[in-house]
């Protein structure tokens, strides 16, 4: 059934107002699932903080005008499903890898982050990045290690002290 006109400019609205505050879009072809897979998706999605949705490319193409993911306009051809990450940069990416490990129709057609689209081979890539809190993870042990270091080497010359207090103790006593 075709969709009215309010229904496409309603559409059209959740999709760019979805877009305007997402970090990264995938557009993956999903050709040969079945609706008990999409719906799997959809749940996995919901799960993991992404948005995704099957839009026809032109009321793609118009809601993600104006955004950093309009790049992605002329590689929109074909039955896609998008997805917006909302948690993270990663996490649509890492959504539709890993459910194309277990569903070899879902194919990855385009990646976009930070206003450049990608082919959909990158889609490992983005999705290997990090999550917030291991990026944060990561640059709080970048940042404590010189602290560590100079901890040991300050607790150093006190314990060098003792040891040779003791040996100076030991040698008397023999």
């Amino acid at each position: 059934m075709a969709l009215t006109r309010q229904e496409k400019e309603a559409v059209v609205a959740e999709v760019a107002e979805v877009a305007k505050d997402a970090h990264s879009a995938v557009a993956a072809e999903y050709r040969g699932l079945t609706v008990a897979q999409m719906t799997a998706l959809r749940v996995k999605a919901r799960e993991q903080g992404v948005y995704v949705r099957v839009v026809k490319n032109t009321l793609a193409r118009i809601a993600i005008a104006g955004t950093e993911f309009e790049c992605m306009g002329e590689k929109l051809q074909g039955p896609l499903v998008l997805g917006f990450s909302q948690s993270g940069p990663s996490a649509a990416a890492r959504l539709f890898r890993d459910f194309a490990k277990e569903n070899d129709a879902l194919k990855a057609v385009v990646v976009s982050i930070s206003g450049e689209a990608m082919d959909g081979s990158a889609l490992d890539k983005v999705a290997k990045l990090p999550t917030k809190d291991e990026a944060i993870a990561s640059l709080m042990s970048v940042m404590q290690a010189p602290v560590a270091k100079l901890a040991r080497t300050l607790n150093e010359v006190p314990g060098k002290l003792v040891r040779t207090v003791d040996a100076v103790r030991a040698s008397k006593a023999a």
